[in-house]
Protein backbone atom coordinates (compact mmCIF):
# COMPACT_ATOMS: atom_id res chain seq x y z
CA UNK A 1 0.00 0.00 0.00
CA UNK A 2 1.95 2.97 -1.27
CA UNK A 3 1.00 6.56 -0.59
CA UNK A 4 3.84 8.00 -2.64
CA UNK A 5 2.95 11.39 -4.08
CA UNK A 6 0.35 12.11 -1.40
CA UNK A 7 0.64 14.66 1.39
CA UNK A 8 -0.72 13.82 4.84
CA UNK A 9 -1.49 16.55 7.38
CA UNK A 10 -1.75 15.18 10.93
CA UNK A 11 -2.99 17.46 13.69
CA UNK A 12 -1.62 17.05 17.20
CA UNK A 13 1.27 14.97 15.91
CA UNK A 14 4.41 15.85 17.84
CA UNK A 15 3.83 12.91 20.21
CA UNK A 16 1.65 9.88 20.92
CA UNK A 17 -0.94 8.61 18.46
CA UNK A 18 -0.47 11.47 16.01
CA UNK A 19 3.27 10.94 15.78
CA UNK A 20 2.80 7.19 15.41
CA UNK A 21 0.41 7.76 12.50
CA UNK A 22 2.84 10.23 10.92
CA UNK A 23 5.64 7.65 11.00
CA UNK A 24 3.50 4.95 9.37
CA UNK A 25 2.22 7.37 6.73
CA UNK A 26 5.82 8.34 5.94
CA UNK A 27 6.89 4.69 5.76
CA UNK A 28 4.11 4.19 3.21
CA UNK A 29 5.59 7.02 1.14
CA UNK A 30 3.40 10.01 1.99
CA UNK A 31 4.91 13.43 2.55
CA UNK A 32 4.17 14.61 6.08
CA UNK A 33 3.02 17.79 7.80
CA UNK A 34 3.33 17.55 11.58
CA UNK A 35 1.45 19.93 13.87
CA UNK A 36 0.96 21.04 17.44
CA UNK A 37 0.50 24.31 19.33
CA UNK A 38 4.19 24.60 20.28
CA UNK A 39 7.02 25.73 18.04
CA UNK A 40 10.26 24.34 19.43
CA UNK A 41 13.49 23.05 17.97
CA UNK A 42 12.39 19.55 19.00
CA UNK A 43 9.19 19.89 16.98
CA UNK A 44 11.12 20.71 13.82
CA UNK A 45 13.73 18.05 14.63
CA UNK A 46 10.97 15.41 14.62
CA UNK A 47 10.03 16.37 11.08
CA UNK A 48 13.68 16.31 10.05
CA UNK A 49 14.10 12.85 11.59
CA UNK A 50 11.08 11.46 9.73
CA UNK A 51 12.40 12.88 6.47
CA UNK A 52 15.87 11.44 7.09
CA UNK A 53 14.66 7.97 8.08
CA UNK A 54 11.99 7.52 5.40
CA UNK A 55 13.09 9.71 2.48
CA UNK A 56 9.83 11.66 2.30
CA UNK A 57 9.34 15.40 2.71
CA UNK A 58 8.34 16.31 6.27
CA UNK A 59 7.57 19.68 7.82
CA UNK A 60 6.30 20.97 11.14
CA UNK A 61 3.69 23.76 11.21
CA UNK A 62 2.52 25.36 14.43
CA UNK A 63 -1.23 25.92 14.80
CA UNK A 64 -3.47 26.16 17.85
CA UNK A 65 -6.34 23.75 17.25
CA UNK A 66 -8.56 25.62 19.72
CA UNK A 67 -8.78 28.48 17.19
CA UNK A 68 -10.77 27.92 14.02
CA UNK A 69 -8.80 30.44 11.98
CA UNK A 70 -5.51 28.73 12.86
CA UNK A 71 -6.97 25.31 11.95
CA UNK A 72 -7.82 26.59 8.49
CA UNK A 73 -4.50 28.42 8.20
CA UNK A 74 -2.66 25.14 8.90
CA UNK A 75 -4.19 23.56 5.82
CA UNK A 76 -3.47 26.61 3.71
CA UNK A 77 0.14 26.67 4.93
CA UNK A 78 0.52 22.98 4.08
CA UNK A 79 -0.28 23.93 0.47
CA UNK A 80 -1.61 20.46 -0.25
CA UNK A 81 -3.67 18.03 1.79
CA UNK A 82 -4.50 14.69 0.20
CA UNK A 83 -4.85 12.90 3.53
CA UNK A 84 -6.20 14.76 6.56
CA UNK A 85 -5.77 13.10 9.96
CA UNK A 86 -7.74 14.95 12.63
CA UNK A 87 -6.05 13.70 15.77
CA UNK A 88 -5.61 16.70 18.11
CA UNK A 89 -7.29 16.24 21.47
CA UNK A 90 -7.24 16.98 25.19
CA UNK A 91 -9.04 15.52 28.19
CA UNK A 92 -10.44 16.67 31.55
CA UNK A 93 -12.29 14.57 34.11
CA UNK A 94 -14.97 15.99 36.41
CA UNK A 95 -18.63 15.54 37.29
CA UNK A 96 -20.99 17.51 35.05
CA UNK A 97 -22.00 19.98 37.75
CA UNK A 98 -18.35 20.62 38.61
CA UNK A 99 -17.01 20.65 35.06
CA UNK A 100 -15.24 23.99 34.46
CA UNK A 101 -16.83 25.95 31.61
CA UNK A 102 -13.46 26.82 30.13
CA UNK A 103 -12.48 23.13 30.05
CA UNK A 104 -15.70 22.21 28.27
CA UNK A 105 -15.13 24.95 25.69
CA UNK A 106 -11.50 23.94 25.13
CA UNK A 107 -12.27 20.23 24.71
CA UNK A 108 -15.11 20.87 22.26
CA UNK A 109 -12.93 23.31 20.31
CA UNK A 110 -9.84 21.08 20.08
CA UNK A 111 -11.45 17.64 19.90
CA UNK A 112 -14.40 18.48 17.63
CA UNK A 113 -14.51 21.95 16.11
CA UNK A 114 -10.92 21.73 14.86
CA UNK A 115 -11.88 18.73 12.71
CA UNK A 116 -14.69 20.75 11.13
CA UNK A 117 -12.39 23.66 10.33
CA UNK A 118 -9.56 21.59 8.88
CA UNK A 119 -11.99 19.50 6.84
CA UNK A 120 -13.68 22.61 5.45
CA UNK A 121 -10.28 23.92 4.35
CA UNK A 122 -9.01 20.60 2.99
CA UNK A 123 -11.97 19.47 0.89
CA UNK A 124 -11.44 22.08 -1.87
CA UNK A 125 -7.81 20.91 -2.18
CA UNK A 126 -8.92 17.28 -2.37
CA UNK A 127 -11.50 18.09 -5.02
CA UNK A 128 -8.93 19.98 -7.06
CA UNK A 129 -6.53 17.02 -6.79
CA UNK A 130 -9.29 14.54 -7.65
CA UNK A 131 -8.62 12.36 -4.59
CA UNK A 132 -8.77 12.63 -0.84
CA UNK A 133 -9.00 10.90 2.52
CA UNK A 134 -10.36 12.35 5.77
CA UNK A 135 -9.48 10.17 8.76
CA UNK A 136 -10.80 11.36 12.11
CA UNK A 137 -9.46 9.93 15.35
CA UNK A 138 -12.49 9.42 17.56
CA UNK A 139 -12.41 6.93 20.44
CA UNK A 140 -14.14 3.96 21.98
CA UNK A 141 -15.77 6.81 23.89
CA UNK A 142 -17.22 7.99 20.59
CA UNK A 143 -19.35 4.84 20.67
CA UNK A 144 -19.82 4.31 24.42
CA UNK A 145 -19.77 6.47 27.53
CA UNK A 146 -18.17 6.70 30.97
CA UNK A 147 -18.92 8.99 33.88
CA UNK A 148 -16.98 12.21 34.47
CA UNK A 149 -15.87 12.65 30.85
CA UNK A 150 -18.86 14.57 29.50
CA UNK A 151 -16.97 16.97 27.23
CA UNK A 152 -14.63 14.35 25.80
CA UNK A 153 -17.45 11.91 25.12
CA UNK A 154 -19.69 14.59 23.60
CA UNK A 155 -16.83 15.68 21.34
CA UNK A 156 -15.88 12.15 20.27
CA UNK A 157 -19.51 11.28 19.50
CA UNK A 158 -19.65 14.52 17.53
CA UNK A 159 -16.55 13.54 15.55
CA UNK A 160 -18.36 10.42 14.35
CA UNK A 161 -21.37 12.48 13.28
CA UNK A 162 -19.09 14.89 11.42
CA UNK A 163 -17.38 11.94 9.75
CA UNK A 164 -20.68 10.55 8.47
CA UNK A 165 -21.78 13.93 7.14
CA UNK A 166 -18.44 14.43 5.39
CA UNK A 167 -18.77 11.00 3.82
CA UNK A 168 -22.27 11.72 2.51
CA UNK A 169 -21.23 15.08 1.06
CA UNK A 170 -18.34 13.43 -0.82
CA UNK A 171 -19.94 10.06 -1.58
CA UNK A 172 -19.92 10.48 -5.36
CA UNK A 173 -16.34 11.75 -5.43
CA UNK A 174 -13.02 9.91 -4.99
CA UNK A 175 -12.91 11.18 -1.40
CA UNK A 176 -13.66 9.11 1.70
CA UNK A 177 -14.19 9.99 5.35
CA UNK A 178 -13.90 7.53 8.20
CA UNK A 179 -13.25 7.51 11.94
CA UNK A 180 -10.84 5.34 13.89
CA UNK A 181 -12.02 4.55 17.42
CA UNK A 182 -9.10 3.51 19.63
CA UNK A 183 -9.43 2.02 23.06
CA UNK A 184 -6.51 2.44 25.43
CA UNK A 185 -3.29 3.02 23.54
CA UNK A 186 0.23 2.71 24.92
CA UNK A 187 1.54 6.22 24.38
CA UNK A 188 4.45 7.86 26.25
CA UNK A 189 1.87 9.69 28.38
CA UNK A 190 0.17 6.44 29.41
CA UNK A 191 3.52 4.71 29.95
CA UNK A 192 4.53 7.49 32.35
CA UNK A 193 1.38 6.90 34.43
CA UNK A 194 2.10 3.22 35.08
CA UNK A 195 4.76 3.55 37.84
CA UNK A 196 2.60 5.95 39.90
CA UNK A 197 -0.43 3.68 39.48
CA UNK A 198 1.66 0.70 40.63
CA UNK A 199 2.53 2.58 43.82
CA UNK A 200 -1.05 3.77 44.37
CA UNK A 201 -2.51 0.25 44.14
CA UNK A 202 0.56 -1.64 45.40
CA UNK A 203 0.40 -3.86 42.33
CA UNK A 204 2.82 -5.22 39.80
CA UNK A 205 3.06 -3.60 36.39
CA UNK A 206 1.17 -6.51 34.80
CA UNK A 207 -1.64 -6.39 37.38
CA UNK A 208 -2.01 -2.61 37.07
CA UNK A 209 -2.28 -2.85 33.31
CA UNK A 210 -4.78 -5.73 33.29
CA UNK A 211 -6.85 -4.98 36.38
CA UNK A 212 -6.78 -1.19 36.63
CA UNK A 213 -5.95 0.49 33.34
CA UNK A 214 -7.52 -2.06 30.98
CA UNK A 215 -10.60 -3.07 32.95
CA UNK A 216 -12.84 -2.21 29.96
CA UNK A 217 -10.53 -3.60 27.27
CA UNK A 218 -11.24 -7.36 26.98
CA UNK A 219 -7.94 -8.19 25.26
CA UNK A 220 -6.10 -6.85 28.34
CA UNK A 221 -3.51 -5.44 25.97
CA UNK A 222 -2.90 -1.87 24.89
CA UNK A 223 -3.23 -0.95 21.25
CA UNK A 224 0.00 0.53 19.89
CA UNK A 225 0.57 3.73 17.96
CA UNK A 226 2.04 1.60 15.16
CA UNK A 227 -1.22 -0.36 14.91
CA UNK A 228 -3.22 2.85 14.70
CA UNK A 229 -0.81 4.14 12.08
CA UNK A 230 -1.25 0.97 10.06
CA UNK A 231 -5.02 1.31 10.28
CA UNK A 232 -4.79 4.89 9.01
CA UNK A 233 -2.55 3.79 6.12
CA UNK A 234 -5.10 1.15 5.17
CA UNK A 235 -7.96 3.69 5.18
CA UNK A 236 -5.86 5.97 2.97
CA UNK A 237 -5.09 3.18 0.50
CA UNK A 238 -6.93 2.20 -2.68
CA UNK A 239 -8.06 -0.97 -0.89
CA UNK A 240 -10.35 1.23 1.24
CA UNK A 241 -11.78 3.28 -1.63
CA UNK A 242 -15.33 2.03 -0.90
CA UNK A 243 -15.05 2.33 2.86
CA UNK A 244 -16.60 5.65 3.84
CA UNK A 245 -18.82 7.06 6.56
CA UNK A 246 -18.00 4.35 9.06
CA UNK A 247 -15.99 3.70 12.21
CA UNK A 248 -13.14 1.25 12.66
CA UNK A 249 -12.56 0.22 16.26
CA UNK A 250 -9.05 -0.59 17.49
CA UNK A 251 -10.06 -1.29 21.05
CA UNK A 252 -9.28 -4.89 21.98
CA UNK A 253 -12.98 -5.76 22.04
CA UNK A 254 -14.14 -2.86 24.25
CA UNK A 255 -17.18 -1.97 22.11
CA UNK A 256 -18.12 -5.64 21.67
CA UNK A 257 -19.26 -5.78 25.28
Amino acid sequence: MTLKGKTAVITGSNSGIGLGIAWEMARAGADIVLNSFTDTADDHALAALIAKETGVSARYIKADMSKGAECRALIEAAGRCDILINNAGIQHIAAIEAFPMEKWDAIIAINLSSAFHTTAAALPMMRQAGWGRVINISSAHGLTASPYKSAYIAAKHGVIGLTKTTALETAQEPITANAICPGYVLTPLVEAQIPDTMKEYNMSREDVIKNVMLTRQPSKEFATVEQLGGTAVFLASDAAAQITGTTLSVDGGWTAL
